[in-house]
């Protein structure tokens, strides 16, 4: 079985005057949240090989928090300013893009097109999870979604919703 952790970055402030939207930090409980999703991440044995994390501050940010935590190698990170402006289908494009160079991946972006991703590929889950993530994708939400064709043939129904955190959850 392959996985797919598709992370929403942790919670942001607000832009101060001037500030783009792609330069918005992470506040005290966006750190907080970041370092504790790496740490349930860790507990949960969740290693992606690779990840792919958007270029805009928050997501890289939310990226620092988790390697403090868990055991992603650093060595294996990518960052993509494409992560910021796609769509759902513009993140199912890189996932094919990059899906068969490992066996595990993590995507690290944004609303509303990590929840409109996760949503369309899980065709079916746990009923816990599947739950949980009907409930919206808040910021630190963690969707992991396997697949027993490789995430490189990731479509629509084709995975598996094995579990989904929240901040609230850890």
């Amino acid at each position: 079985m392959t996985r797919l952790f598709l992370l929403r970055h942790a919670k942001a402030g607000w832009a101060e005057p001037g500030m783009r939207d792609f330069d918005r930090p992470l506040d005290a409980t966006g750190k907080a949240d970041a370092e504790a999703t790496g740490a349930a991440m860790r507990a949960c044995g969740y290693v992606p090989e690779l990840v792919l994390c958007s270029s805009a501050k928050r997501a890289r940010e939310t990226l620092e928090g988790l390697l403090r935590h868990s055991a992603i190698d650093h060595r294996r990170v990518s960052y993509m300013d494409l992560l910021y402006s796609e769509d759902a289908y513009g993140y199912l494009t890189i996932i094919h893009e990059y899906g068969r160079q490992a066996a595990s991946m993590m995507i690290i972006g944004h609303n509303p097109m990590m929840e409109d991703l996760a949503m369309a590929i899980s065709g079916d889950g746990e009923d816990q999870a599947r739950g949980a993530m009907i409930g919206g994708f808040p910021t630190s939400g963690l969707a992991v979604i396997r697949f027993s064709d490789g995430i490189g043939e990731a479509a629509p129904g084709k995975g598996y919703l094995e579990a989904f955190f929240t901040p609230a959850d850890l």
